[in-house]
């Protein structure tokens, strides 16, 4: 099927790379720890930058980031941490590449707590489900879940996860469906 003519949320403009992950993966929800993981990483170095930045940079993250696996992560040293410093395919900022291994130590507590980072996240949802929006324009920034969540991640200490960050993540993994009314992917 052609999806040339199908009409798409704004946001994804005319750029390849955005259309594709607006078509493939934004508001397609996960369950999949990895994948919660990977988003966790990307959307944390995201802070402050806009999202076609990180997209761009996804495969060099994924190399940097050994493949988004959470335990090899989890042990990176100060070796692993100046490697990425020099790394031009990521976002050489210490302070995110800090968080980045941060919060994979919490992401695995989280695990260990919950039994699933998954199972975590949606303990904060109605009913444990995703949540189908399809707005008419306004896509909120925030809401009160992304609000708690955010917070009670703060609170175990992950880094670069605030309530917008939170929410960005929340429609990449498909916790929340926000796909226009009008948009064809929905």
């Amino acid at each position: 099927m052609s999806t040339q003519n199908l009409k798409r949320c704004s946001w994804a403009g005319t750029d390849p790379l955005y259309i594709k992950y607006h078509d493939e993966e934004w508001g397609k929800t996960t369950h999949d720890d990895k994948v919660l993981f990977e988003f966790l990483v990307l959307e944390s170095a995201q802070a402050g930058l806009s999202w076609i930045t990180i997209l761009r940079r996804r495969e060099g993250y994924r190399k940097a980031f050994a493949n988004f696996d959470v335990k090899k992560v989890a042990a990176f040293t100060n070796e692993d941490v100046e490697r990425l410093m020099q790394d031009t395919g990521i976002i050489r900022n210490r302070l995110k590449i800090l968080a980045a291994i941060n919060n994979a130590q919490l992401f695995i507590k989280v695990q260990k707590e919950f039994g699933a980072f998954d199972k975590y996240l949606y303990s904060f949802m109605p009913d444990g489900k995703p949540i189908i929006n399809h707005p008419e324009s306004l896509i909120p920034a925030s809401t009160s879940i992304s609000d708690a969540i955010s917070k009670d991640m703060k609170k175990r200490g992950f880094k670069f996860f605030g309530t917008t960050i939170c929410y960005a993540y929340m429609q990449a993994t498909g916790m929340v469906n926000d796909h226009l009314a009008s948009c064809d992917f929905k």
